[in-house]
């Protein structure tokens, strides 16, 4: 387990290394005196959405074939006959293909949903295409590099390098070297494509990937599985990838602020996000164990890294989530937001909410996701859009943005639930302890006192002295009542390399 803490609390730190750019990035987008109005920040995160989409779509289970098989592949093959690559790469863009060919036959259904609040969309149809052929082959090749326990470098690539060029591109804007946001956003349609390349070079360039297109032994023993794996996985993929991006599309079809709603949702929805960086470290770093673990029948260690990854992920979320809520009337004055994104406000409380129930049931869907009990992946998937889709739509075209965020929020969370009593009627396992109350209370307590006490305190002296009492009471409490086995070696190093506490400290 101390191999998967150290992995993710470095990932966790290049992801919010991430989000701080990514921060630098939404400010020039939404502040007042920016060159981008909303409808242009919404149109570039309809491309991600969209994007993603296309991936799950184009991809054909093959995450999943990688996550499942790759111990297997890794045991029974030296590296330069290991063909796995070659057919996931190859299946990959076999099935973006289709999601092109799929794309030009319903073109005009697209302008007929679009077209009348979300124009731009339309306009710049095509050159959504590139950004999703980038992602896809990222998604390809980081699932395979988590399994080389690369995590951290992919979250670099994710979460460093691509908002890297969005921020290049930007500064080109205010600059005046971009004469455009028709240039812009032309430009931006490959700066996925050059991430996954990078990647790709660095794979092919340290010999970690090769390419052969001759059946191994190991491919013609598991192929009947790997197809079912394939298949169901695959299905269950895409219906969960369409719901979780599925807010931001019907915002765009149905809700008369168009692409301008999708930008202020998508402000709360990214705010909401850096709740979640702990878990993307976590994700990452625990899919080779998990796989290795199914393989060995260990479920001694499987329960053990779903129980520590709950009560991590509830810490964080929790955490999080609350210095977010009380600064955020405070935030989008201090930092000069446009007006319109006041009403974000409550969309991120929705979805900061859904982050907690999502990351503090831990890595049920890795766990489940690793496992031979892709079929269940399936049926929950089919459960989940079969929510989603007609409470987006319903809530969206009663309640405006934040209907969606409510759907999510009520979804999500059966969704989850259900996958807790799956694992727990299986196997036993459940991730919840006194601890868990424990942490939730201290959150709340923090809060209380920070609302009631500290809520008239305006601008930065406001929000510093916010956040300073809340991470006293809360961060003090979470140490002082031992809540998390992770969270005090890493408090015993910080403290170990700032010389805090003498020469016990790092005991």
């Amino acid at each position: 387990m101390s191999s998967i803490r150290r992995q993710s609390i470095i990932s966790s730190t290049i992801v919010y290394s991430g989000f701080a750019l990514g921060f630098l990035n939404t400010y020039l987008f939404t502040r007042n005196a920016g060159g981008f109005t909303a409808a242009q920040y919404g149109l570039t995160v309809i491309f991600m959405s969209i994007a993603s989409i296309m991936f799950s779509v184009a991809n054909l289970g093959m995450q999943a074939y990688i996550y499942k098989f790759y111990p297997y592949y890794d045991d029974h093959l030296p590296p330069e006959k290991n063909d796995m690559m070659s057919w996931v790469l190859l299946i990959g863009s076999a099935g973006f293909m289709l999601v092109v060919v799929a794309g030009l036959i319903f073109k005009n259904l697209v302008i007929r949903k679009f077209g009348a609040n979300s124009g731009e969309l339309v306009h710049y149809y095509y050159w959504i295409f590139p950004f999703g052929f980038g992602l896809t082959l990222y998604s390809l090749l980081e699932s395979f590099a988590w399994q080389l326990k690369l995590s951290v470098l992919t979250n670099y690539l994710r979460e460093i390098q691509y908002r890297l060029c969005t921020l290049i591109l930007i500064a080109l804007m205010y600059a005046g070297l971009l004469k455009s946001f028709d240039l812009f956003i032309k430009i931006y349609s490959f700066t996925y494509l050059l991430t996954a390349l990078t990647l790709l070079l660095y794979l092919v360039g340290t010999r970690r990937l090769h390419f052969t297109f001759s059946p191994s032994k190991v491919t013609k023993r598991f192929l009947p599985k790997i197809r079912s794996l394939a298949l169901l996985v695959w299905s269950g993929g895409m219906v969960y990838n369409i719901s979780f991006f599925f807010a931001q599309i019907v915002i765009a079809a149905v809700v008369p602020g168009g692409l301008t709603d999708v930008g202020i949702f998508t402000l709360a929805q990214y705010i909401a996000s850096i709740i979640q960086a702990p878990q993307r470290g976590i994700i990452s770093a625990s899919i080779a164990p998990l796989s290795k673990a199914w393989k060995d029948k260990d479920y001694a260690k499987i329960n053990r890294i779903y129980h520590r990854s709950s009560i991590n992920q509830l810490i964080f979320s929790v955490g999080i989530f609350i210095l977010i809520w009380i600064n955020f009337t405070d935030g989008v004055i201090t930092f000069h937001l446009k007006p319109d994104y006041f009403a974000a406000r409550y969309i991120f409380l929705f979805i900061g909410l859904t982050r907690i129930v999502d990351m503090g049931t831990g890595v049920n869907t890795q766990i489940i996701g690793t496992s031979t009990f892709w079929r269940f992946d399936f049926l929950t998937g089919i459960i989940l859009i079969a929510l989603t889709l007609p409470f987006n739509y319903l809530l969206a075209k009663r309640m405006g943005m934040v209907g969606p965020a409510i759907a999510d929020l009520i979804t999500f969370t059966i969704y989850n639930g259900i996958r807790y009593l799956f694992l727990y009627r299986k196997f036993g396992m459940q991730p919840f302890t006194v601890r868990t109350l424990y942490a939730l209370l201290l959150g709340l307590g923090g809060y209380a006192v920070c609302h009631f006490w500290l809520l008239d305190l305006h601008g930065y002296a406001g929000m510093i002295l916010r956040s300073a009492v809340f991470i006293a009471i809360y961060a003090g409490g979470i140490l002082a009542l031992r809540v998390s086995e992770d969270v005090l070696p890493v408090w015993r190093t910080i403290r170990k390399r700032l010389g805090i506490g003498g020469p016990q400290a790092g005991r």
